[in-house]
């Protein structure tokens, strides 16, 4: 198994790019949140690989961090989820952006991906939910119920907050708030930003 990759990049092609590893040119499909993190084509670049062995085809992943590859491999255990459809919701949510949505049990947030239906969402956030054991999952999960918390996110969207300044002031708030008193509390906070 090929686990990491050093080289020259010697090409990029979205979704698709290829590093040249003494000599030999390997072509690597990488999400976007990789691809935006990549340096200058000729410039040397690490990758982290997972490989897809198929009957007709052996297809290299790449990612910038171990935790994408990690996230990547916990995507692709869930039934009905390939690897492309991994592939794409790495480039749709930073693996950041993937475990707040778990912890808030926040469909919505998934099926804005390009070929996440509601159903694959849910199917990956029951999945997930004890899997993507990343620190922020479980102390967003822990601080206060996940249903509480996915309302006041839902209640502060539709005032015409953005996403960074709701989640934001979500954080701030004290533990147990039920969602009357979350929403009260996170619409003092941003009225004081």
């Amino acid at each position: 198994m090929i686990g990491r990759l050093t080289g020259k990049l010697a090409a990029k092609q979205p979704p698709q790019v290829l590093v040249d590893v003494g000599g030999v040119g390997y072509e690597l499909d990488v999400p976007m949140s990789s691809f935006y993190s990549l340096p200058a084509t000729g410039e040397t670049v690490t990758l982290f690989t997972h490989l897809v062995v198929r009957e007709d085809a052996h297809i290299l992943y790449g990612f910038i961090s171990l935790e994408e590859r990690s996230a990547f491999r916990q995507l692709i255990r869930i039934s009905g989820v390939g690897a492309r459809t991994a592939l794409a919701v790495l480039s749709g949510l930073s693996v950041s952006e993937l475990t707040q949505a778990v912890a808030l049990q926040d469909a919505a947030r998934l099926t804005k991906i390009p070929g996440i239906g509601k159903k694959t969402a849910e199917r990956l956030l029951l999945e997930l939910k004890d899997k993507l054991g990343i620190e922020l999952a479980t102390s967003a999960a822990s601080a206060r119920p996940a249903p509480a918390t996915s309302d006041i996110l839902r209640a502060l969207l539709a005032l015409g907050y953005s996403e960074k300044e709701a989640v934001a002031a979500i954080r701030q708030l004290p533990e147990g708030a039920s969602v009357s008193d979350g929403i009260r509390g996170a619409l003092r906070l941003l009225s004081k930003a």
